[in-house]
């Protein structure tokens, strides 16, 4: 029965109030990016950006609203269509991914969202295989910038949301993600594509993996679903 105080009435008001302030920012960007002030339209391209990632997890909720037992299922699969998640192992048995670039935390992605792309991916992947574990290793972020972007563009390390996707890596991949058993490692490269990269490598091989650093192809490393002790 249809009422205007439903849940997913009250959910679909919440997500149409959003989209209407998301329209009126991305109206104010263009305007001062026609009035020649590029700063300011700027500024205003970072508040529209602030404004869709809230419409974005609105929006992954709204179908569940509904009572559809697809619900979920149907997000995640449109979830995995619409953002590129790559998952596998190197040649050399490393464990290997690749995401959308993350953003500093004062832009607020929100923790959510992150756990949202990459959860169920990272869930199939490992629900194939034996499980593995890696102990005494480095957990390498490697964040690729578009070539054209400006070196002062680049973001600081420290400010960017890295524990949600430690989390979610321990969970399936580490033995122990405690600072003495799984050391961190970051860094920046260019690219004709921006995504954030990473990488789990034994702490022993961690040499091996800085020398390779600067060859690594634009468009990452060829990877496979297997490590290659499996094969």
């Amino acid at each position: 029965m249809k009422t205007e105080n439903s849940p997913y009435a009250q959910a679909m008001s919440a997500a149409k109030r959003q989209y209407d302030k998301l329209g009126k920012q991305m109206q104010t960007m263009r305007d001062w990016y026609d009035g020649g002030n590029i700063e300011a339209s700027y500024e205003a391209s970072v508040q529209a950006e602030k404004l869709s990632e809230k419409l974005t997890l609105l929006m992954r909720a709204l179908p569940a609203y509904t009572g559809n037992p697809r619900a979920r299922f149907d997000v995640e699969e449109s979830i995995a269509e619409t953002i590129p998640v790559e998952i596998g192992f190197t040649e050399a048995g490393w464990f290997h991914l690749r995401m959308p670039i993350l953003l500093p935390r004062k832009e607020k992605q929100p923790r959510d969202y992150i756990r949202a792309f990459l959860y169920p991916p990272m869930r199939e992947f490992f629900g194939k295989l034996p499980l593995i574990r890696y102990h005494d290793c480095v957990l390498i972020f490697r964040h690729v910038y578009h070539k054209d972007r400006p070196e002062r563009e680049f973001r600081d390390h420290d400010n960017i949301e890295l524990n949600v996707v430690t989390d979610i890596i321990a969970q399936y991949a580490l033995k122990d993600d405690a600072p003495l058993k799984c050391r961190h490692y970051y860094c920046s490269a260019k690219g004709s594509q921006e995504r954030t990269e990473v990488y789990v490598v034994p702490r022993a091989e961690f040499g091996q993996w800085l020398a390779m650093e600067e060859t690594i192809p634009e468009e990452g490393l060829p990877i496979t679903d297997k490590p290659c002790w499996m094969v």
